[in-house]
């Protein structure tokens, strides 16, 4: 099924993202969320991605806006901008939603979506993530999952780098 029509469909603001999820739940569904920059699309990602979309009826992204992953990862990054990377993520069938969000963590956006399941890779531990008790004490699950080694956006620029 070719849709690309609805790619820029799946990119939200936060009243349209509420919107949208009050809908799903009214329809009985449930919603999953995971986070990052996602400055360059690569296997890991697609990895971490198809899991979270296993944990529910529908995923939800929240992407580090352009000046938060500069704050966390560089002035020289991001490569992508936050647009191109919204746009990347909404063209993946797993994804349902994207949303691009100012602050350095996505804690306030989790407190407002609460998600049925918050996602995040293997690299972080319960204690490390950003909206794990919110969402718990809301009755949700928080899962990790495994990274998928050898892939990593600051090895593939490093990579780059050395052609």
């Amino acid at each position: 099924m070719k849709l690309p029509q609805i790619i820029p469909h799946k990119i939200y603001d936060l009243s349209g993202l509420q919107h949208q999820i009050s809908r799903w739940r009214l329809l009985g569904k449930t919603v999953s969320f995971t986070n990052g920059c996602f400055d360059i699309l690569h296997q890991g990602h697609i990895a971490s991605l198809s899991d979270a979309a296993r944990e529910a009826d529908f995923l939800v992204v929240g992407v580090n806006s352009d000046a938060s992953t500069r704050r966390l990862k560089g002035e020289q990054r991001p490569i992508n901008d936050q647009q191109a990377r919204a746009t990347l993520l909404a063209a993946l069938l797993m994804v349902d939603a994207v949303i691009i969000f100012e602050e350095d963590t996505p804690l306030e956006l989790i407190k407002t979506v609460l998600p049925d399941v918050l996602v995040k890779g293997g690299d972080y531990t319960l204690e490390q993530i950003v909206g794990a008790r919110e969402v718990m004490e809301s009755g949700g699950r928080v899962v990790i999952n495994p990274i998928v080694p050898g892939y990593s956006t600051s090895g593939l620029i490093e990579k780059i780098h050395r052609l």
